[in-house]
């Protein structure tokens, strides 16, 4: 016994103990050269995945924006136009009404996402039931598994107090045909609507695992103290996921301002009853495609780029997205 203790103990300290000053025993030195390649495999691994979107960035987002530039401080022959296209765009007598659809429908939107995204998904998480949790989130989520042309065709069918099979709440509130409830008034509420079911099932499961994330250690914390489901909410969960708030809020704001689909295919659909110009990018694509302006089409595309950047700006800011708490 005593032998083998004595070579289990000379075992261990030629392992754990350096030799000399700087030095290693072989053992360690082949733990940290396994380390370090594991390591550069891992990074290699990053890098091309990395490389894969960033070709993908490159070629279908940052050269198609440069190019977009350029036409809008160009003229149809290729000369240098200053700021003239960005004054015919905003002389146009489409180009402000465009504006004020799509920021009235942004504004119900956003707020409706604000309020109703993170409100159900605190309540999936407040459910204790696992199942049940995964099952809401799955009902949740189905709506956005429809492409938008898809979700539209569908409400089209919805909004139509004929067939709807919500007539009655649509004859509630007075609206008796499709021509009724698409009329121009009700199209922000409409869009909005529509957006909203598509969308928010993704969010809700992105604000859930948010809310997954924060340490159960704060949440039985304030139960000890005393903290009821709606405290626990508003002054421990809603502070920690105000982060991923601003996140959605800045990626909705940019597709919702590029709002083309849903009014492009309800026009079609109700043989114009829909304006072919509702917003800004329906009227980008007439100018383009219609009147071959492709430089005054450019000029709405660079307008919508710059108020998406300085919102996203605002928002980053004000919502402090990448500061270390």
């Amino acid at each position: 016994m005593d032998t083998r203790s004595s070579n289990l103990k000379s075992s261990a300290l030629s392992v754990e103990q350096p030799v000399g000053a700087g030095t290693t025993r072989p053992v360690l030195r082949q733990a940290l050269r396994r380390k370090n390649h594991l390591d550069a495999n891992h990074g290699k691994m990053g890098y091309a995945f990395a490389s894969l979107y960033t070709l993908l960035l490159v070629a279908f987002g940052i050269v198609p924006t440069l190019y977009a530039i350029f036409l809008a401080f160009t003229s149809s022959s290729g000369s240098f136009a200053g700021v003239a296209n960005f004054v015919q765009i905003f002389q146009d007598y489409r180009f402000l009404p465009d504006v004020g659809h799509v920021a009235a429908f942004l504004a119900i939107w956003l707020v409706g996402l604000v309020i109703f995204v993170v409100l159900l998904a605190l309540i999936v998480h407040g459910i204790r039931a696992r199942w049940l949790s995964g099952t809401a989130r799955f009902l949740f989520y189905i709506p956005g598994a429809l492409a938008g042309a898809s979700s539209v065709m569908l409400w089209l069918f919805v909004l139509d107090p004929a067939v709807s099979p919500v007539s009655f709440l649509l004859r509630a509130m007075g609206l008796q045909t499709l021509v009724q409830t698409i009329s121009p008034q009700h199209l922000p509420i409409v869009f909005a609507v529509i957006a909203f079911w598509t969308g928010a099932g993704g969010w809700i499961v992105i604000m859930y695992g948010a809310l997954n994330n924060i340490p159960r250690e704060l949440i039985e914390a304030a139960e000890i103290d005393g903290s009821n489901v709606f405290q626990t909410a508003l002054r421990i969960k809603l502070p920690l996921i105000r982060k991923w708030i601003v996140y959605m809020l800045v990626l909705s704001f940019a597709a919702g301002s590029q709002l083309f689909v849903e009014p492009q295919i309800l026009g079609v659909a109700t043989n114009g009853e829909v304006p072919a110009q509702w917003s800004p990018n329906q009227l980008a694509y007439y100018l383009a495609f219609q009147l071959d302006r492709f430089n005054d089409a450019a000029a709405v595309s660079v307008d919508l780029l710059v108020i998406g950047l300085l919102v996203a700006v605002l928002l980053v800011w004000r919502g402090k997205l990448f500061e270390v708490d």
